[in-house]
C-alpha cells in the first residue's frame, strides 16, 4: 500500500474473496493474491483498471462456463474469444479486452502462477484512424454555450470556469477535477494551471486570459477560503447555492454538461477537441498543441484536429457528368 496517503478504489468485486471468478478462487492462494494485487497494484488508472477489470472477467466468466480451468487456458482459448467478441463490439474495445488479458496473464506468469501467457501469441483486429471520433463544438457554438451562463448564479460561474479550463487548456476532466486552490498560480496578469493528467504525468500550462476571467469570476463569487490545499471546484450543496468542502466528481461534471448541451454525443472530451482544434485552426502548431494537451506523441493530438473533415461544398460540386 502506498505510504503516502493515496488511498486506492479497487473495485466492489475485489473487496470480497466470494466475488473474484471463480477460475481464480479455485486455483488457490497465490492465484487469489497475485489477481488482486495486479489491479491493485500493477494498474494505477481507474479508468484502465474499471476496463480491464470488465475484460478479464468477461473472459475468465465465459472459460467457467467451457469448462477450462485457469492453468489450461490457451492461445486457441484466447483467439476464440476475441473472435466472438469481434462480432459484437468494436475494435477499440476488442484490442482493449485483449490488452487486459495480456497484461494480468503476465503478472501472472511473473508471479509463478502460470506457466506462459496464453494471450502473448493472440493478434486482435487490426484498427487504424486518422481522426478521433468524439464530437466538437464549433467557434460559434462555444461562443453561445459560454453566453448562457448566469454570472449571477454560483453553478453558472463554477460551471463556466471548468469549461474554460477545459476548452483553454485542453484539460481532461480528471485532471480537472483533481485541482486544488495552490495548483491555480496567479502572476499579476498571468496565471498558469498546475494539471496532474494521465499517467502520472505533471503538466503546468499558461492560463488563457479568458479562463483566467472565468475562474477569478468563480473564486469571487464564491468567498473559498484562502488553504491552497483544498479542491478548487467543488460540489454544492443547498439547493445549489452553497460551496461543500468535497471536490466535484467526474460523473457530476458529466451530467453537468448533458444538463447545459442539447447537441447529441457532446461530453467531456468534447470540449479538449473543441480547444485544440480552435488552437490549430489559428495558427497554432501539433507539437505546441500536444505539449499543452500533455500527449507523449502528435499522433494522439492528431485525433483531436478537425480542420480538413468538413467538406466544402464547392469541392463535392467538382463532380460533373
Amino acid at each position: 500500500m502506498p505510504t503516502d496517503g493515496t488511498v486506492i478504489l479497487l473495485p466492489a468485486s475485489l473487496s470480497r474473496s466470494a466475488s473474484l471468478p471463480a477460475l481464480i478462487t479455485a486455483a488457490g492462494d497465490r492465484a487469489r493474491n497475485r489477481y488482486i494485487e495486479f489491479f491493485a497494484a500493477e494498474i494505477r488508472n481507474t479508468n484502465t483498471r474499471a476496463a480491464y477489470l470488465h475484460a478479464v472477467e468477461q473472459f475468465l466468466g465465459w472459460m467457467e462456463t467451457l469448462g477450462v480451468d485457469l492453468l489450461d487456458v490457451a492461445p486457441l482459448h484466447v483467439a476464440a474469444y476475441i473472435e466472438k467478441l469481434c462480432a459484437v463490439r468494436s475494435a477499440p474495445t476488442v484490442k482493449q479486452h485483449l490488452a487486459g488479458l495480456r497484461s494480468l496473464f503476465d503478472y501472472l506468469v511473473v508471479g509463478q502462477v502460470m506457466p506462459f501467457n496464453p494471450a502473448a501469441a493472440v493478434r486482435g483486429p487490426k484498427y487504424s484512424v486518422r481522426e478521433g471520433k468524439t464530437p466538437i463544438l464549433s467557434a460559434e457554438d462555444t461562443r453561445q454555450l459560454f453566453a448562457r451562463f448566469d454570472p449571477g448564479l454560483l453553478a453558472d460561474v463554477r460551471d463556466r470556469a471548468i469549461l474554460g479550463v477545459m476548452v483553454y487548456s485542453f484539460a481532461r476532466v480528471s485532471a480537472v477535477i483533481k485541482l486544488r486552490m495552490k495548483d491555480y498560480q496567479r502572476q499579476g496578469m498571468k496565471a498558469w494551471l498546475a494539471l496532474d493528467e494521465k499517467g502520472g504525468k505533471h503538466n503546468r500550462v499558461p492560463a488563457h486570459h479568458q479562463a483566467i476571467e472565468y475562474i477569478e469570476e468563480y473564486l469571487q463569487k464564491s468567498g473559498l477560503p484562502e488553504s491552497r490545499d483544498t479542491p478548487l471546484f467543488r460540489s454544492l450543496t443547498h439547493r445549489g447555492t452553497v460551496l461543500s468542502d468535497r471536490p466535484l466528481r467526474r460523473e457530476n461534471v458529466y451530467h453537468m454538461i448533458q444538463r447545459r448541451m442539447t447537441d447529441a454525443g457532446i461530453g467531456c472530451h468534447s470540449f479538449r477537441g473543441t480547444g485544440i482544434t480552435n488552437f490549430l485552426e489559428h495558427g497554432g502548431t501539433l507539437e505546441t498543441a500536444a505539449r499543452i494537451a500533455g500527449h507523449a506523441s502528435t499522433k494522439t493530438t492528431q485525433l483531436y484536429d478537425r480542420r480538413n473533415s468538413a467538406i466544402d461544398q464547392g469541392e463535392i460540386e467538382r463532380i460533373r457528368f
